[in-house]
């Protein structure tokens, strides 16, 4: 899709384990997403990878049925990709 790499932060309510189950698998089938973090406890969702931030929260929130809140969006040119853009 677009060349550039992108990470994103959202929002989405995940209250169980079936809930972050079908969201892992909802990430895993998105190709675009290429590393992905689920925080069940603060409900946040931070993904990374070449894809269009709106297209990746409208598929996210039709699979999931549920609203996605965008937080923060951070778009990496490509003389940042040898730093890490997500560190825990």
């Amino acid at each position: 899709m677009s060349g550039r790499l992108c990470c994103m932060v959202m929002r989405v309510n995940i209250d169980c384990h079936g809930c972050y189950r079908k969201m892992r698998r909802i990430l895993l089938n998105i190709k675009e997403v290429e590393t992905h973090v689920i925080e069940k406890q603060q409900c946040r969702v931070s993904i990374c990878g070449r894809f269009g931030p709106s297209d990746v929260a409208i598929k996210i929130r039709k699979r999931m049925n549920r609203r996605v809140e965008i937080l923060e969006i951070q778009e990496i040119s490509e003389e940042q990709t040898d730093q890490t853009p997500m560190e825990q």
